[in-house]
């Protein structure tokens, strides 16, 4: 079993770093060809961020363990909320106070109560793949007609970079992603038999938590430097990605059963979570360090609870 967690460490690795380096390559690119950088922003680092917990779900699906693939995306918006959200606030306080939301909580709890109707059909087939991708759209027009005018700052530009760097960043991207995804999902899958649960609870757990790291280490840098916006804005965009995107795409690949588990119990934990930012969103509260002692707490609780 300790070769199954080195591979799934290593294939983490590999999904940060790869896909970090396909945001830079395929952010410069656009801005290269002239696409406006609100466009850049909505489109190319959004979907370029959500790369990897893509590739692992696609992966999962195509290696026959489906319930890795819903688990890792129910999971992993479960731990953006209450992990991503509250660690960080244990550090400094997440000022979400000056923030405005609003739309984007609306968009999100939308699609997590379109996501668990869906669900509640116990299989996810391929057209329920294309309304979460017309929904997708939907949010994207709306976000690009309700922004325009306003100044953009595009993650991973870097204007005058080398267009030998720029492809030097696609190719690890689109090496590295898929490497990644293979190792983790098979260590993944490998853990699971091993210690006798389904891949489903490590999808819930070890591989969303892994898959939540990299919107942790941005959260944590964003609370520091007091830019709540970022972090509270990185959760909640994340969160509708992986709804809407990931699984939108994944279900495409091959139907994805919901298991009784996870309409008895992931599904509204999930929603639990969403309404939690309720406070954050709409009250004006800031993430004290008491609000991160409780997310986090309760995370840990609903760990315990998935794994017994």
């Amino acid at each position: 079993m300790t070769v199954d967690f080195l591979m799934v460490a290593i294939g983490l690795l590999i999904l940060i770093f790869a896909g970090d380096a396909l945001v830079k390559g395929a952010v410069n690119l656009a801005l290269r060809l002239g696409i406006p950088a609100l466009v850049v922003s909505l489109t190319v680092v959004a979907f370029g961020t959500s790369a990897p917990e893509l590739l692992v779900s696609v992966q999962a699906i195509l290696n026959g363990a489906p319930g890795l693939a819903l688990g890792n995306v129910v999971g992993s918006n479960t731990a953006n909320v209450l992990l991503v959200l509250g660690i960080p606030a244990l550090i400094a306080t997440v000022h979400t106070s000056g923030c405005d939301t609003r739309r984007d909580f609306f968009y999100m709890l939308g699609a997590t109560v379109l996501f668990i109707g869906l669900c509640l059909t116990g299989e996810l087939v391929w057209w329920n793949g294309l309304i979460l991708l017309v929904v997708l759209g939907g949010v994207l027009v709306a976000t690009f007609l309700s922004s325009r005018g306003e100044k953009v700052e595009v993650e991973g530009a870097q204007p005058g970079l080398p267009g030998w760097r720029v492809t030097v960043y696609l190719l690890i991207g689109l090496i590295g992603l898929p490497l990644g995804a293979n190792l983790l999902v098979n260590g993944a899958t490998s853990i699971a038999r091993s210690v006798g649960v389904s891949e489903t609870v490590i999808g819930l757990t070890l591989v969303a938590v892994g898959t939540s790291l990299p919107e942790l280490a941005t959260t944590v840098m964003a609370a520091i430097r007091r830019h709540a916006d970022v972090a509270l804005g990185n959760v909640i965009g994340s969160n509708l990605f992986n709804l809407l995107g990931i699984m939108g795409v994944a279900v495409l690949v091959g139907p994805v059963p919901v298991e009784a588990t996870f309409l008895s119990k992931d599904l509204w934990v999930m929603l639990a979570a969403t309404l939690m930012l309720v406070p954050f969103v709409f009250w004006g509260r800031d993430i004290t360090r008491l609000w991160g002692i409780s997310l986090s707490a309760l995370y840990c609780g609903y760990l315990w609870w998935a794994l017994a």
